[in-house]
């Protein structure tokens, strides 16, 4: 069984900086991809960042804000949020794509992280 366990959600004022971290635990073999989505009320869940054996991706109104980076020995995953928003507001998720011991590939999600941002 594999887990995914996120922390560093919270209430900031715009203009602040939040870090939100991931690590996953479990049965795994090996990370194929991790990354961050989020969901702000009444939208449809959307990638912010993502990372793939060290290329990055992010989101249009994110870039230059946000810096996802990984860390393969301890199978975390961290975004850095800077200059938040309040359209920035939404609960963020981590999801990695991992093989298990007995060779599944499979999408793993976090319980999700809320970021407020206030005005």
């Amino acid at each position: 069984q594999v887990q995914l366990v996120e922390s560093g959600g919270g209430l900031v004022q715009a203009g602040e900086s939040l870090r939100l971290s991931c690590a996953a635990s479990g049965s795994i073999f090996s990370i194929n991809s991790m990354g961050w989505y989020r969901q702000a009320p009444g939208k449809q869940r959307e990638l912010v960042a993502g990372i793939t054996s060290g290329r990055t991706n992010y989101e249009d109104s994110v870039k230059g804000r946000f810096t996802i980076s990984r860390d393969n020995a301890k199978n975390t995953v961290c975004l850095q949020m800077n200059s938040l928003k309040p359209e920035d507001t939404a609960v963020y998720y981590c999801t990695a794509r991992i093989t298990d011991l007995v060779g599944v590939t499979y999408r793993y999600w976090g319980q999700g992280t809320q970021v407020t941002v206030s005005s």
